[in-house]
């Protein structure tokens, strides 16, 4: 009785203007390409829910993860979102998260509960931050990494061959440690703190581990995609070339995965395990906008959906997510809320991580210069004017641009640079490095690119590895 006194005082004394602010849901997933929404990448994938969202807002249909600076490609993604710094300031910066940003109030959750929200934290965190000290409320919490596996999970599975694996078996833990599938628990974990009789606007940063190997989910999601529905990628390959100079090698755990050389029954078999979970993902996302649908704070509530990255899942001969192809490098970037048109796709390029300015201008925050990523609202109102390229990058293993529907990716240690048309060849198959039209391709982007690696802090210098493309006076900063 002495809580709700206590809320319903709050009401009271609460500023018009900030009740008025809107809730913020932001709903996150691990390990998903964007073309894992049927409505976005054509897939044979049942995402009905995903597919509503989409249809009640907006779809940023060129979204990015900028990279990592190790194979856990998914902590720099995190780090990048929470303190609003690109990919390198943001390893700088993670050195010292503690002293430097949650010390200082400087994480997202943190700008947002100056602006009089409560924040709630559910999920996967894997940041080199305490989470107790970001979010006011703490539910389901996972330190980071993947669910538990064995070594069953590993080169497997070889055809003709008894597979070790059994993704729908819940006694070999991973996702159902505890009991209960961990996406269907971050349902548990919505509802609860839908149901808090708190007065104040809210953010709830929702992060699901799935997709992310081991890729698990009821047998009744695994039937419904039978082998023989389950296509083999146009650009499969066994082994892909560049695999060593690039970092993506037998070794790395993700492309350990599936055996060596890949062959089209293993892709299929992790495909069908992709698709699976990312169906049943769907399903609980379905019964997490069902209930903010149902509640009164549905209709002053914004929802943003992406991922942390995406996952090649046997595209190029290659399963993980550290490298710079598509499937990759571009994630599934929804938002839908009040005055955001109802089945618009906007193609211009956008990183994930401009999810947390957005979100701050919705909450009535500045956005200062200590924020390197943009606020999205002006993409969905028509106004200012949107980046003109994207960039990516992997160690000091790959480098990547995309503008204008071209594509530069290059691998420093091999002196090897690729060029794709995308809008001609979306699948990334077909090299034009070696003819002249790719050529004069690749200098165009390479130019941007280094304009962009000096605006970003980028270390790394490309001109002494491609020199052919530097040009005569520019091979050295």
């Amino acid at each position: 009785m002495r809580s709700k006194i206590l809320l319903f005082i709050l009401a009271l004394l609460m500023p018009a203007a900030a009740a008025q602010k809107p809730n913020i849901l932001f709903l996150f997933a691990d390990d998903m390409t964007w073309k894992s929404i049927r409505t976005l990448g054509k897939e044979d994938i049942d995402t009905p829910n995903l597919d509503r969202l989409a249809a009640r807002g907006t779809t940023f249909t060129h979204a990015y993860n900028p990279g990592g600076w190790h194979g856990a490609i998914c902590v720099a993604s995190r780090t990048m979102l929470m303190t609003g710094k690109q990919l390198w300031r943001a390893r700088d910066a993670e050195k010292r998260l503690q002293e430097d940003f949650v010390a200082r109030q400087r994480f997202w959750p943190q700008r947002m509960a100056a602006q009089g929200y409560r924040t709630c934290f559910a999920g996967k965190w894997h940041i080199e931050a305490d989470h107790r000290k970001v979010f006011s409320q703490i539910r389901t919490y996972h330190p980071g990494g993947m669910p538990k596996d064995g070594q069953r999970a590993y080169f497997r599975p070889v055809e003709g061959k008894p597979d070790p694996w059994n993704a729908a078996d819940p006694e070999r833990g991973g996702f159902w440690e505890g009991g209960k599938h961990w996406s269907e628990v971050m349902v548990e974990d919505f509802n609860a703190f839908l149901a808090d009789a708190d007065p104040r606007p809210w953010f709830m940063y929702l992060s699901f581990n799935a997709p992310h190997d081991p890729r698990q989910s009821p047998q009744e999601f695994l039937d419904r995609y039978p082998l023989d529905r389950v296509k083999v990628p146009a650009n499969f390959l066994p082994l892909y070339p560049h695999r060593e100079a690039m970092g993506a090698a037998k070794g790395l755990r993700d492309e350990n995965l599936a055996p060596f050389p890949r062959t089209r029954f293993a892709v299929q078999t992790h495909r069908r395990e992709y698709y699976a979970i990312v169906s049943h993902l769907d399903a609980q996302i379905g019964k997490i906008l069902d209930g903010l649908e149902k509640s009164p704070a549905g209709a002053n509530t914004y929802i943003f959906f992406t991922a942390d990255h995406g996952l090649s899942c046997g595209e190029h001969g290659l399963m993980g997510k550290q490298n710079l192809y598509d499937a990759s490098v571009r994630v599934p970037f929804l938002v839908a809320g009040p005055g955001v048109p109802a089945g618009k796709k906007a193609a211009a390029p956008v990183y994930l991580q401009d999810a947390m300015p957005t979100a701050l201008k919705l909450a009535g925050a500045e956005v200062g210069d200590d924020i390197d990523f943009q606020d999205l609202r002006p993409h969905w109102e028509g106004k200012g004017t949107p980046r003109d390229a994207a960039i990516g990058a992997y160690m000091d293993r790959q480098r990547m641009i995309e503008k204008d529907g071209k594509k530069l990716i290059l691998y420093p240690k091999a002196k090897v640079a690729r060029v794709f048309d995308l809008k001609a060849d979306p699948g990334e198959m077909k090299d034009l490095a070696g003819t002249p039209e790719g050529r004069a391709i690749a200098k165009e982007l390479f130019r941007r690119l280094l304009e962009i690696q000096k605006e970003s802090g980028d270390p790394l210098d490309l001109r002494t590895s491609f020199p052919e493309l530097a040009g005569a006076g520019e091979k050295s900063r």
